[in-house]
């Protein structure tokens, strides 16, 4: 299992796009997914459940891979936050 935490840096926070632009990321990989934040988790590959955590600007998110993949998953995700989030 590999995890993560990323403080979320954009204005407008994870909804709608980029919330879709995520679930499409995480869709790329075996591994199971959970986004946490403010006490809520979700799978992130599911668009509604990513919208429904209500990720802003200045909340800390909690990510979770855990399957065959983990590893190249962590990387690319790690990656991929900081460059949209």
């Amino acid at each position: 299992m590999a995890k993560f935490s990323y403080v979320v840096t954009d204005e407008v926070g994870i909804h709608g796009r980029p919330a879709g632009v995520l679930v499409k990321k995480c869709s790329e990989f075996k591994s199971n997914i959970t986004i946490a934040c403010k006490g809520k988790s979700a799978d992130a590959k599911r668009i509604m459940g990513v919208m429904s955590l209500g990720a802003k600007k200045g909340d800390t998110v909690e990510v979770t891979i855990d399957g065959e993949d983990e590893a190249a998953a962590k990387t690319a995700l790690e990656a991929f936050f900081k460059e949209n989030f």
